[in-house]
């Protein structure tokens, strides 16, 4: 049985309300923004946000979903053998694109890979990555999936709150490498 279709109607009101977090946080942290603010700049009511939302930090969260769909991407963007020496295109795009929303980014996602973006960047990344490798048959799935989400999620997180100085093109070369590494290490 199929689930049943998204209501457009939600959807383009959810559509409104991720967008004007994001003009919202662009001027300010999202602990500054208010719900009122908020349904004023989406034009819609007070009882709509909370009809789709519990908080403002919930639709942040979703508001942010897609850069977890991104880097999820991102990391797995490049097919047969992983060189090492060659991060994806892909996965150094994605760091490019990072600074015009990296405030509300860094709120939602703290030094080591906590916060609610990032539990949601380690559910999805973990899961697609235990999922792969056990179509390949690669050993420990779970065990490697879980250290691959864990190591991106902490070095995303660290390199946007600034404890990794590099450029998007070195990090991705940098978290590149070290999932390879995981992905090849040798296990008993």
């Amino acid at each position: 049985m199929n689930p049943a279709p998204a209501d457009p109607r939600a959807e383009r009101t959810r559509s409104r309300l991720r967008q004007a977090l994001l003009e919202e946080c662009a001027d300010s942290p999202l602990a500054q923004v208010s719900v009122a603010a908020l349904v004023r700049r989406a034009g819609v009511g007070r009882a709509t946000f909370y009809l789709h939302y519990a908080d403002l930090e919930a639709l942040a969260t979703d508001a942010c979903a897609g850069i977890v769909r991104e880097a999820v991407d991102a990391l797995h963007a490049w097919r047969g053998v992983p060189d090492p020496a060659a991060a994806p295109a892909a996965l150094s795009d994605f760091f490019h694109r990072l600074p015009p929303h990296a405030g509300l980014y860094r709120e939602l996602l703290r030094p080591g890979g906590g916060g609610p973006l990032g539990l949601v960047l380690h559910q999805e990344l973990r899961l697609r990555s235990r999922t792969e490798r056990a179509l390949a048959g690669a050993p420990e799935p779970d065990l490697i999936a879980s250290a691959v989400a864990a190591t991106f999620a902490g070095v995303l997180a660290d390199w946007l709150h600034g404890l990794i100085e590099a450029t998007p093109d070195e990090i991705a070369q940098r978290v590149w490498r070290l999932l390879v590494t995981l992905h090849r290490t040798p296990l008993p």
